[in-house]
């Protein structure tokens, strides 16, 4: 049997808060929740297995979304069928990005969202982000396009920002020309 984490509704008013940093080294519930929820991720994007489990797919997670008011989050971002890219970011801060604007053209989804939202959601087409791994290291990382939107959207949870706050209610589809979509 899978374990399911469980995932904050978009109601809860903690998806608001701002999230802590993390101080090293990680306890061992924070090194166990990260395991966890990278491989609720990766199950959840193998089409099988989110059918027999009944998990809605999903590229990333931040913490804060469990109720852990902490600054960190997960991707697994699937390079072929069933072969993922894992990564664990923690404390994280944008040091650069594009000036190019890019949006998700099926429309961002979120695990906390369980509803389709219409809009687009501006995001930068390249960052760099400086982090921490579970080690306490610091890292870099370069992402674009599809990981892009992926990191920033997950940033803006441990900000207290979910993607629907970006958009735009009596203009869902603002700015859409000065965009590429993605």
């Amino acid at each position: 049997m899978i374990k399911s984490v469980d995932i904050l509704d978009e109601k809860n008013k903690r998806l608001h808060e701002i999230s802590e940093e993390v101080v090293f080294p990680l306890t061992k519930e924070d090194g166990a929740m990260i395991e966890e929820m990278l491989e609720h991720l990766v199950n959840s994007q193998i089409e099988e297995v989110a059918e027999k489990y009944n998990l809605r797919p999903g590229m990333g997670l931040a913490a804060i979304q469990l109720g852990i008011k902490k600054r960190y989050f997960v991707i697994a971002h699937e390079r072929n069928e069933n072969v993922f890219d894992k990564y664990v970011i923690i404390n994280p801060k944008i040091i650069s990005h594009s000036e190019e604007l890019i949006y998700a053209g099926g429309g961002e989804g979120c695990l906390s969202v369980n509803r389709g939202v219409e809009g687009i959601v501006p995001r930068y087409a390249r960052i760099t982000i400086e982090y921490k791994d579970k080690e306490g290291n610091t890292q870099k990382l370069r992402a674009r396009e599809e990981l892009a939107i992926a990191v920033q959207h997950e940033i803006d949870h441990l900000n207290g920002i979910l993607f629907v706050d970006k958009i735009d209610p009596n203009d869902p589809f603002k700015d859409e020309d000065n965009m590429r979509m993605i």
